[in-house]
């Protein structure tokens, strides 16, 4: 039994059964027993490993994408340079670092990132000097915002919705025999259409998220990167846990394991632009050999990295994250696109034939 496992039973016998949602906030942010606030879950020692741990290549040639779209939008200056949920702030070092080749870029960021965490909070104050914490994106400050969320949104509180019988009802989380089990509450009045049995999620706090991002962008400039995995329009249930790099049950170890779900972007890209921007959406694999991670492959390895090649493989290979991750751009109207995008009709309305 895990120190959250008795709060979580608790409130059950005293409220009744939860959302997915309200367990997953639980799991992943109670500030005493939960999974962020109590350890590094990064790397080989860790519960999974991301991108930025396979390689600098990934934040360094991110990096790049946003310093040519600050070229193409006119260096302003300042400007606030963030990443949303930084983990051990790999990958904004490894952009810092980058971005320091474009004359004047270093000098005009202001480095920001949006982490709820104080124990991450130490790590990354070792890696970026001067950073400034916020803890929500609505703290952002009112000027150009150039900014990258890497498996961020993955770990967002997610509803599930499950056809049955006589319609669609919430899956609730409560206890058989002692245990935490699934359920399903009272059948719902949903205008959806599916077959018996099929799952549907929804992530409230992503387009809340994605829309404060992009009003920043509509009125002051800049580019957001969001990268995760999942895809458009997705359905059925993902609903996950991770613990030292293999799935596990995720109701058998509260506050112990990883929880995440795939990303839906069709509602992020919507909520952008409602919020008055344009959007790209494309694949990491995609979008890492179109900004050249090839060539830098081929320099590391040269230089001594005898890991460089396997990670540009392991990053964009389809068998591997290339098509899995998918990569949204969100950019001001009438500005250039971001390197390796291009603008995307229809995203508001979200269609399915738009992207698989």
């Amino acid at each position: 039994m895990t120190p959250l496992y008795p709060l979580i039973t608790d409130e059950i016998r005293r409220s009744g059964p939860i959302s997915v949602a309200r367990y997953m906030e639980l799991c992943l942010l109670h500030p005493d027993y939960g999974y962020y606030a109590t350890r590094d879950p990064f790397g080989a020692a860790g519960d999974f490993t991301t991108a930025p741990e396979i390689s600098q290549m990934f934040g360094e040639l991110l990096g790049l994408c946003l310093a040519q779209g600050w070229l193409d939008q006119g260096r302003p200056a300042p400007f606030a340079l963030t990443e949303i949920g930084p983990g051990r702030g790999t990958l904004m070092a490894d952009l810092w670092r980058a971005i320091r080749v474009v004359p004047g870029m270093q000098d005009a960021a202001e480095p920001i990132m949006v982490e709820a965490s104080a124990h991450l909070r130490e790590v990354q104050r070792t890696r970026i000097d001067g950073v400034m914490h916020i803890d929500d994106v609505s703290d952002l400050p009112q000027k150009p915002l150039f900014l990258i969320a890497n498996e961020f949104f993955d770990a967002l509180p997610i509803q599930q919705f499950q056809r049955g019988k006589d319609g669609w009802a919430e899956r609730l989380i409560g206890l058989q025999d002692g245990r935490l089990a699934f359920g399903l509450g009272p059948v719902m009045p949903l205008d959806l259409p599916g077959q018996e049995g099929e799952v549907v999620e929804r992530c409230p706090a992503g387009p809340a998220i994605a829309g404060e991002i992009a009003e920043r962008i509509a009125a002051h400039g800049g580019v957001a990167l969001i990268v995760d995995y999942g895809g458009w329009n997705g359905r059925g249930d993902t609903f996950q846990a991770l613990s030292q790099h293999r799935p596990v049950d995720p109701l058998a170890a509260p506050g112990e394991a990883d929880l995440t779900a795939h990303v839906d972007f069709a509602p992020l890209a919507a909520a952008a632009v409602q919020a008055g921007c344009e959007v790209g959406f494309t694949n990491q694999g995609q979008l890492l050999q179109t900004l050249g991670i090839a060539a830098r492959a081929e320099k590391l390895a040269a230089a001594g990295d005898k890991g460089a090649l396997i990670a540009a493989r392991r990053l964009t290979d389809a068998d591997e994250m290339g098509e899995l991750f998918r990569v949204l751009a969100i950019w001001p109207r009438g500005a250039e696109a971001p390197a390796g995008f291009v603008r995307i009709g229809g995203a508001a309305a979200g269609k399915d034939e738009t992207y698989a």
